[in-house]
């Protein structure tokens, strides 16, 4: 695992644009299609914003996979994960062979459908954030880092159920959904790559149990020390409560 810190979200979110590109490339160059998985919240704004403003990416080679959605939330509701991907990816790049859950479905369907063709093939590169309570994915903790599963549906922690009414995506927590399709942790860490964005003060204190304390389900995110291709993208907000031997250690 890799660390880099940046001074600002816009700077953190151009650099790791670039990596994530030049990943699609390659594995386009090397067997003509890129399979990856995309991320959803207000973490990933301007990451997504410089991805899909990156010139030379063949989309139409590349198949996406959805880390997590809301059980029961409409695609038409402003935090629909399916909607943001639809706004913020698939129609500024022109991908079309993309795979949504659909949290209004038959949920063991949509979980054992869309899981099958995520196994179908090695994921090539995946995107994903950190939570403030230091889940990965909709994978609050204590996380499960043993099921093999590569999709579950989970019950929401009040710490992550906040911090969505927070963000501005609900009006209030009352009105957060209880549930959500999860891609699970072992599956997250099958890719090839993973490329982990993670702004902001407020995941700070996140940031410093993950990659500070002990590789541990209560704090989901750390299990990523032990994927020896992933790289972490901070700012200088989001750093702040790491030392600096921790950020050397990591130093790319």
């Amino acid at each position: 695992m890799r660390i880099e810190v940046f001074r600002d979200k816009v700077s953190l979110g151009n650099s790791a644009a670039e990596l994530a590109a030049a990943a699609i490339r390659r594995s386009i160059e090397e067997k003509d299609s890129a399979r990856i998985i995309a991320a959803t919240g207000a973490s990933q704004f301007e990451f997504l914003d410089a991805l899909t403003q990156t010139l030379g990416v063949d989309w139409k080679k590349v198949e996406m996979f959805h880390l997590d959605e809301y059980v029961g939330l409409p695609l038409e509701h402003p935090a629909s994960f399916r909607r943001y991907l639809l706004e913020r990816l698939v129609s500024k790049t022109g991908i079309q062979n993309y795979h949504l859950l659909d949290g209004e479905g038959d949920l063991e369907e949509v979980r054992s459908r869309i899981g099958g063709l995520l196994t179908a093939a090695p994921i090539d590169v995946a995107f994903v954030g950190i939570g403030e309570n230091g889940h990965l994915a909709f994978n609050d903790p204590p996380a499960d880092f043993e099921t093999e599963e590569p999709y579950l549906i989970v019950a929401l922690d009040e710490a992550c159920r906040r911090q969505q009414a927070s963000e501005g995506w609900f009006p209030s927590l009352a009105e957060v959904p209880l549930r959500a399709i999860s891609m699970s942790i072992r599956q997250i860490l099958k890719s090839k790559q993973i490329i982990c964005i993670v702004p902001d003060e407020r995941k700070s204190g996140a940031v410093k149990a993950c990659f500070e304390d002990t590789i541990s389900p209560a704090a989901p995110a750390s299990i990523l020390r032990a994927h020896p291709n992933t790289t972490v993208f901070l700012d200088q907000h989001s750093a702040r409560f790491l030392k600096p031997e921790t950020i050397s250690r990591f130093a790319p």
